[in-house]
């Protein structure tokens, strides 16, 4: 008799937004032909930069052929995009060597396959509300303990991040082994300071914690004291791995490439005490469960760091960010709570009268056919409020500002 995770079975049976979908498809089916804008599931709808487009359509007639054909991806990726984000980072002011950089098929897999690494004692800290993978992610790895009474998992230590701390996560009161950060965040669309961050490296390091440090979004940092990178902060390469993502970046979302940074400084511990180099364990897991990104993707991502490809990933993510400033602009015009969407293409805001975040998800939908996503979904301090995304159409965000003005 084949036994089951019993892990799995502790995760929701629907996806938070599987469920938002299920939700619009039911409207839309009573309503057929009625013309809904969608604010709510982070997916971006520019296409792709035509420099990473060209790019892919070389390497397509690359593998067309027996003198340029590539097989396996090399376990890390090819030098070729590596060295570009190498580059990259020198312009932050931190030099990273070759061997430290893994490409991947986007931040939400290495997100999760990172705790294959750690042991199962670790304790896992998160902020409430968070982007629900990094909850899943523990709940699936065994680190969860059981779900109490008020709906949060027994043994994760949840980080105070409410309208009382600006969501802006607070540290942890306790110690804690494992911290997931994103920054600039999802779904807040709030930022972390580099004096801020300075105070989670600094707990790490006294601690022996490791930081999973989520920079999805750091292409849309605009404010000045912001950083792009968590290593532009000292002593963060002992203490911390960078998650980074091409697809609101670039609109990777349908083709997935990203990379994550393991510096050789990083150490865990065995159970004797013993100091490993983290990259020294990702390196056998990667060798063992992934044959990589494809050479076409690669090779696209790689046209993202040329003089052209940089001004049209540019224009891509201001086109995004002026879409958040709109609607920012419009709720604070409406007289709500905001946040985000200065550095961030995502704004979260309380909802009208206090109202619970799925009545008014049900009421954005059939009242003006608007699509957000409910705050509670990320987690129980998200109640009461709501995030939209700048990722619709310039047409979209306009139209349904437009079907909100003087009604909220």
């Amino acid at each position: 008799m084949a036994l089951a995770n019993e892990n799995y079975l502790k995760t929701p049976e629907i996806y938070c937004f599987d469920e938002i979908e299920k939700r619009v498809n039911a409207y839309k089916v009573l309503h057929p032909g009625i013309k809904i804008i969608r604010l709510g599931v982070g997916d971006v709808t520019r296409p792709l930069p035509n420099e990473v487009v060209q790019a892919m359509h070389v390497a397509i007639d690359e593998m067309g052929q027996a003198e340029t054909f590539r097989g396996y991806s090399p376990p890390q990726g090819y030098d070729f995009l590596i060295e570009k984000i190498l580059k990259e980072y020198r312009t932050l002011g931190v030099n990273l060597d070759k061997e430290s950089v893994f490409i991947n098929d986007g931040a939400k897999a290495d997100i999760g396959n990172i705790g294959h690494v750690l042991g199962r004692d670790n304790i896992i800290a998160i902020a409430d509300p968070v982007y629900p993978v990094y909850e899943n992610a523990t709940i699936m790895s065994g680190r969860a303990g059981f779900l109490n009474e008020e709906q949060k998992w027994s043994n994760v230590v949840y980080l105070k991040c409410t309208e009382e701390t600006g969501f802006i996560p607070e540290l942890p009161t306790e110690k804690v082994d494992v911290i997931y950060l994103c920054n600039p965040n999802n779904p807040t669309g709030t930022t972390m300071n580099k004096t801020m961050l300075k105070q989670w490296v600094d707990y790490a390091i006294e601690h022996e914690s490791i930081i999973i440090y989520d920079a999805a979004y750091q292409s849309y940092v605009v404010e000045p004291d912001v950083p792009r990178s968590i290593y532009e902060i000292k002593g963060a390469r002992k203490v911390a791995i960078e998650i980074r993502s091409y697809s609101k970046t670039a609109g990777f979302t349908g083709l997935r490439c990203g990379f994550s940074v393991f510096p050789q400084e990083l150490m865990v511990y065995s159970q004797m005490g013993e100091k490993v180099p983290f990259i020294k364990l990702w390196s056998r897991r990667n060798a063992n469960y992934t044959n990589g990104v494809s050479y076409i993707v690669q090779r696209g991502a790689e046209a993202i760091y040329s003089r052209k490809g940089k001004n049209e990933v540019k224009d891509l993510v201001n086109y995004y960010l002026s879409n958040a400033g709109i609607i920012r602009n419009e709720l604070l015009n409406a007289g709500l709570e905001v946040y985000g969407g200065i550095s961030s293409p995502y704004v979260w805001f309380k909802t009208p009268d206090n109202q619970p975040s799925w009545k008014f998800f049900q009421q954005l939908l059939y009242e003006f056919q608007i699509v957000g996503t409910p705050g509670v979904v990320f987690g129980q301090s998200g109640e009461g409020f709501m995030r939209f995304t700048g990722f619709s159409s310039r047409e979209g965000t306009l139209l349904a500002m437009e079907r909100l003005r003087g009604k909220l």
